[in-house]
């Protein structure tokens, strides 16, 4: 009887409302989620990253796509140099909506197991709706 009555508490107890608002994310964790997401694709292979790039391609600019030629890019962002850049535009257009941050990142570029070439530089992103996006790199 008392088991009984603990499962029946227990699952009372699941089935409660917690009172509050649910707290959104701020725009840091969102610019970490997307590395985080852009990482995971490159372990998935070339094909998964162009997608991920494709998917997070700032909607102003979908038509700088860029063919990465089979190679994949790690990322690791600097976070405390993650800052607003209220000045940037790319050259290619005017300045993308949506709120711009700059962040130092060191990137590493891989094609068929082997590391191509190392990098660090200042990479842009956009948060605009709730949704990160960025710029797809193209490799020359």
């Amino acid at each position: 009887m008392r088991a009984l009555l603990a499962v029946t508490l227990l699952l009372a107890g699941c089935s409660t409302t917690v009172a509050g608002t649910p707290v959104e994310p701020t725009d840091r964790e969102l610019v970490q989620n997307y590395f985080a997401a852009l990482n995971t694709a490159e372990s998935q292979g070339p094909q998964a990253q162009l997608a991920f790039f494709r998917h997070t391609q700032h909607p102003d600019f979908t038509n700088l796509i860029c063919d990465l030629g089979g190679a994949t890019i790690d990322a690791k962002p600097g976070m405390s140099t993650f800052q607003p850049d209220n000045e940037w535009a790319p050259q290619t257009g005017g300045r993308p909506r949506g709120t711009v941050y700059v962040v130092a990142v060191a990137l590493s570029v891989h094609k068929n197991g082997q590391v191509l070439g190392e990098q660090v530089g200042s990479q842009r992103l956009v948060v605009l709706d709730g949704s990160v996006y960025g710029f797809m790199p193209c490799l020359r």
